[in-house]
């Protein structure tokens, strides 16, 4: 698969917008599993507003995709246990991805 022409994130103010994170592993490969990748999705996330200098603290608000419905209670319990209160607004919607995974997640986070 070719690089995609995307910056992984951009700042415009106060705000940090990262693109859609998927679930891939440290290998590269995407794990079997909506929990597994749920939780690979957040540690990318996570790294990127790292590297920025935020945390999921400062996360105002996600864009979730999941590729099956019946997942989501898997990945809500996920979800809930990795984002801290008061929890980012969210709109979780289900649909097709572009590539095998069951979920893809977006955050814009505030800059302190």
């Amino acid at each position: 698969m070719s690089t995609p022409p995307l910056t992984k994130s951009r700042r415009l103010g106060d705000a940090l917008h990262l693109s859609g994170e998927l679930g891939f592993g440290a290998d590269g490969a995407i794990p079997e599993g909506i929990t597994a990748q749920t939780e690979n999705t957040i540690d990318r996330i996570e790294a990127t507003l790292k590297a920025e200098g935020l945390d999921l603290s400062d996360v105002v608000s996600a864009t979730c995709y999941l590729t099956d419905k019946a997942d989501f209670a898997a990945f809500n319990a996920v979800y809930a246990a990795r984002f801290p209160q008061p929890y980012p607004t969210r709109t979780t919607i289900e649909c097709g991805l572009m590539i095998d995974a069951k979920v893809e997640i977006t955050v814009v986070a505030k800059v302190r």
